[in-house]
């Protein structure tokens, strides 16, 4: 025998016993002995004096054992990277977000003429790094879910506590039956779609200018929901909850609790789910009409992800006496998608009691945004761009006089390029906003840009 044959031989009975210490723990004796991993010259099954061995078959067969025979299976999908054990009773998804955002000559809605009057300025900010982690355990049906804010966005003269990791998120659903699911946590109440919509499943770079003054936002509480007869003409989804009513990460400081409700008719027999845009190209057309109500009495006259706040005008929480604000607040609202156009809107209506000042205030306003794929209609338009159009509306007591109203108006035009559809892409919005001040007597309007990358891994 030659040297080299000898060779040869050497490395192949070196592969054949790896396998062979290998096989009884992966393979065990799922594979029968007549299939043995050895091929002759010819390249058909032989025994193991051939002189070609099947590398690749004998990898992908030992890779296929240890995947079915590890605890954990490992996959990466629409929620992340998932781990999952073989029964399927617990379920890990670990997902990472950033909103990579450039604007002018504002970061935010200017709300007063001071606002429109102001420096302007050129901002790159990492507007939203947020960690993810969801899945269920010990039976599917009990599900979880936590996110992370890891550097909110700050002015310059603010604290650095205020760019502080924080959690937003934190809840548990016992869903085992489709009609009634019991949650438990904080999270976003389920009052409107705007607010509910996933800031990284938005149209526009950011909501319309009705969401800071009309949104609940984040509570800490517990809430019933439910799907009912469902694919039919009747289709329907319900939610009731009770809350603390003091916003995110806050104990009451008093008796009351904020309660709501909300109810959503499927008119086409499809449910909606909660993201804007029809990036999907929805084929059988889905649509919905919902109405919801909220009632609170306590120290906030509004809410967001920082927790309870003040319109402008009002006492802050701080200054304000325990149970100051009587809020009752109502919402109507309609969306639509079919082929890659998208459609949706809301009206808002909310009163505020002062029982201290003894005043009532209203406050009315909504938005209607549309978008729409023309790749669908025009071959030659890239499949990838979304064109889109919005207009919102407030009217709002004065900060000066709350006797009187301004009235906000934003005109927004949008476009998204969808590289993975909401989990990457890049979205730019032009906006025209307007502020009409009875008070100061003045009509004042400025002009923005802003550009977003909003990626997901």
């Amino acid at each position: 025998m030659s040297c080299s044959r000898f060779m040869s031989s050497v490395g192949r009975g070196g592969l054949l016993l790896a396998v062979a210490l290998m096989v009884p723990f992966a393979v065990a004796d799922e594979a029968p002995a007549e299939e043995a991993v050895v091929a002759d010259d010819s390249g058909s099954k032989g025994s193991t004096g051939g002189d070609d061995v099947d590398v690749d078959r004998i990898a992908d067969e030992v890779a296929k054992k240890l995947a079915k025979n590890s605890p954990v299976k490992v996959s990466y999908g629409s929620k992340g990277f998932r781990l999952e054990s073989q029964d399927g009773k617990w379920q890990t998804n670990l997902q990472w977000r950033a909103q990579l955002r450039f604007t002018n000559p504002t970061s935010g809605d200017p709300r007063q003429v001071s606002s429109f009057q102001s420096q302007e300025e050129s901002t790159f900010e990492a507007r939203r790094v947020r960690m993810k982690i969801g899945g269920h355990g010990f039976q599917p049906w009990i599900k979880y879910y936590f996110e992370v804010d890891l550097q909110p966005s700050r002015d310059v003269d603010d604290s650095s506590a205020s760019s502080s990791a924080r959690v937003i998120d934190w809840r548990i659903d016992v869903a085992k039956f489709r009609t009634a699911t019991i949650r438990v946590g904080q999270w976003k109440i389920d009052l409107n779609r705007e607010r509910v919509d996933s800031s990284g499943k938005q149209q526009f770079v950011e909501r319309s200018i009705a969401n800071r003054v009309f949104t609940i936002d984040r509570q800490v509480g517990v809430q019933l929901k439910g799907h009912l007869f469902k694919d039919t003409a009747a289709d329907m989804r319900y939610w009731a909850g009770v809350f603390t009513g003091e916003g995110r990460g806050v104990r009451n400081n008093d008796e009351n609790l904020l309660t709501m409700g909300r109810v959503q008719w499927n008119f086409l027999g499809r449910d909606l789910a909660w993201k804007q845009t029809d990036v999907e190209r929805t084929e059988k057309a889905a649509g919905s009409f919902a109405i919801g109500a909220a009632k609170n009495r306590g120290s906030c006259t509004r809410w967001s992800s920082s927790g309870c706040g003040n319109l402008d005008g009002f006492e802050s929480p701080g200054s304000a006496e325990v149970g100051q604000f009587d809020i009752d607040q109502v919402v109507q609202e309609l969306a639509y998608k079919s082929n890659g156009f998208s459609f949706q809107q809301e009206y808002h209506r909310k009163r505020i009691e002062d029982r201290v000042a003894g005043t009532h205030s209203e406050l009315t306003g909504g938005y209607a945004q549309a978008g729409y794929f023309f790749h669908e209609a025009f071959e030659g338009f890239p499949e990838p761009l979304e064109l889109a159009i919005r207009y919102a509306k407030v009217e709002e007591p004065n900060v000066i006089d709350r006797a009187q109203e301004n009235k906000r108006e934003e005109f927004t035009f949008g476009t998204n390029w969808f590289f993975a559809g909401h989990r990457n892409k890049l979205t730019l919005d032009y906006s025209h906003l307007t502020l009409d001040d009875p008070v100061l007597g003045q009509d004042v309007s400025d002009d923005r840009v802003r550009f977003q990358w909003d990626v997901s891994f």
